[in-house]
This record gives structure tokens, C-alpha cells and sequence, in this order.
């Protein structure tokens, strides 16, 4: 049997987020430690490596695993030969460019055109600031790049950020958005026919699950003249399911699914026309 071989980051929280994902949507691995380097399903049809984010794009560039789960801003910067086959909701963060929050710049063209930059996205620096004519001296760095200003290594830093809390922390202020990135899955350019359709399989299971967590499923007996009323606020999916009663001719059963957010409102709403018995549950998985 032909296996899809999908590399995911080792550790971390992108780790288990995108381990969580995959067994939500069905995946059967067999336990694992930290220790583990590959498991496949128990149907065979599908096989983890556990590498580092950083190494995921070379991974399916050179054909070591079909599809791979990392960072956008990621493989950007080794600007592997893949295919970004599907953007996740989680895993976002901005690629900064940041000065000491006393300098007076207030955007990336106000800087000197000779410029230290430290970061550890070399080739995004170095593309960025000679896409804007700075002769930027790229100083690599594997951490700690919010300190660098402060020390005097450098007077940019080119960095990720979700919050922004560690540059003002350290006394910095962002001046510029390089892009936005996220997790992503990536694929390699050449694919059998059979790992396509199991990646084809694979993104319509993940799709549902995500779909799944921004809704809940509402269930409750309502009176049979608020039908009209209930449907104009609860369409759901496309109308509420609607099931008679056994000796209760004045009320049905509705079934629905309702987004996540409106849930309070749309209990409330059915309570003013008499709804009783309401249950809200989750939704695992929506196959649309």
C-alpha cells in the first residue's frame, strides 16, 4: 500500500495543535513519545515524521515526505520548491521589522541606507530591505534577537511576532509589517495518483474538523406555530430538521447547527417562543 508520508514539527505547541488535528480528523496513530520519530495509522495509509519546523520544507522538497505542517513565514524564508496546498487557523503571527523604541524612525524607508539588521530569517531581511534600497549588513542569530539592539549588535531586528509583548519588553517598537504568516501544509510537486487523492481525503477531513469548531448543535421542542419564526434566525446548514413528538401534537422536535457565538441569543430566542428541553452539543466533524 502506498503511504502519504506527512512531516510535522517534533515539538512545541504547533506540535501538538497539528497532532490534535489530524487525530480529530480521524487519523489513527498508535500513542507516541517525545522520543518518536515516525508512527502510521493503523490502516497504513498514512505515515508521521517528526522533524524540526525549520527542516519541514527542505523534508518535502526533496521528496523525504509528501505533505508537510509548518510555518508560512518558514518557508518563506528557506524558499523551498513546494506547494502551499491549505492555510490553517492557528499558528498566526506578523514578520516585523523593529528599532529602539527612542529612535526616531517611524517606517522602514526613514532608516539609514547602511543598516545592521539581526534576525533569524536572513534571506526575508535581505530580500526586504533591498526590495526598499537599504544596504543592510544581515546579522544571523538563532535567538534572543530582541536584545541585540540593546547591545549594540545591531540598530534592526527582523523578527515574528504574535503580540508584540517581548519587543516592548525589550524596549522596542515595530515600524514596519514584512507580510502576516501562519501554519500552513505544504506539499511536493509531484505527487502519484494515489498520495493525491489522499491528500485530497486528508483536506476535506481537516476542513470538517475546523469548520466543526466554530459551531455547536442545538436540539430542543418548540410549538408547531413557531416554526416560521424559528426559521427566520436559525436556518442552520440550510433549515432546521424538524421531527414530530410521540402524543404531542402542538410541538416538534428541531435539530440545527448554529455558529458557536450565537448560541446564548439563539437559546434565548427560542425560550420567547416557548422552546423547551434545549440541549447544545459539539460538533466533532462538518462535512459540507
Amino acid at each position: 500500500m502506498e503511504q502519504l508520508r506527512i512531516a510535522i514539527p517534533n515539538k512545541g505547541r504547533l506540535s501538538e495543535k497539528i497532532y490534535a488535528l489530524l487525530s480529530d480528523a480521524g487519523l489513527n496513530f498508535p500513542s507516541k513519545s517525545e522520543r518518536t520519530l515516525q508512527v502510521t495509522t493503523r490502516d497504513g495509509k498514512y505515515s508521521l515524521i517528526f522533524v524540526r519546523t525549520q527542516d519541514i520544507p527542505k523534508f518535502v522538497e526533496d521528496e523525504v515526505a509528501d505533505i508537510g505542517f509548518t510555518g508560512f513565514d518558514i518557508v518563506t524564508e528557506t524558499k523551498a520548491d513546494v506547494d502551499k496546498i491549505m492555510d490553517l487557523d492557528f499558528g498566526q503571527c506578523d514578520m516585523i521589522v523593529a528599532v529602539k523604541e527612542e529612535d526616531d524612525v517611524t517606517c522602514s524607508k526613514d532608516l539609514p541606507t547602511e543598516i545592521k539588521v539581526a534576525t533569524s530569517f536572513p534571506n526575508i531581511a535581505k530580500d526586504y530591505f533591498d526590495s526598499i534600497g537599504k544596504n543592510a549588513k544581515i546579522i544571523e542569530v538563532s535567538g534572543a534577537t530582541e536584545i541585540t539592539p540593546r547591545l549594540g549588535l545591531s540598530n534592526v531586528v527582523v523578527d515574528i511576532t504574535s503580540s508584540g509583548s517581548t519587543l516592548k519588553s525589550n524596549k522596542l517598537k515595530i515600524i514596519d509589517k514584512i507580510f502576516s504568516s501562519s501554519a500552513v501544509i505544504i506539499a511536493r510537486k509531484r505527487l502519484s495518483e494515489t498520495q493525491r487523492q489522499n491528500t485530497q481525503n486528508l483536506l476535506r477531513a481537516l476542513n470538517s474538523v475546523i469548520d466543526a469548531r466554530e459551531k455547536k448543535y442545538l436540539m430542543g421542542h418548540v410549538p408547531k406555530a413557531a416554526l416560521e419564526d424559528i426559521k427566520a434566525f436559525l436556518p442552520g446548514l440550510s433549515s432546521p430538521t424538524v421531527m414530530t413528538l410521540m402524543d404531542d401534537d402542538e410541538h416538534v422536535v428541531i435539530h440545527v447547527v448554529v455558529d458557536a457565538d450565537k448560541v446564548y441569543d439563539s437559546i434565548q430566542h427560542l425560550k420567547s417562543l416557548g422552546g423547551q428541553g434545549i440541549l447544545i452539543m459539539t460538533v466533532d466533524q462538518m462535512v459540507k
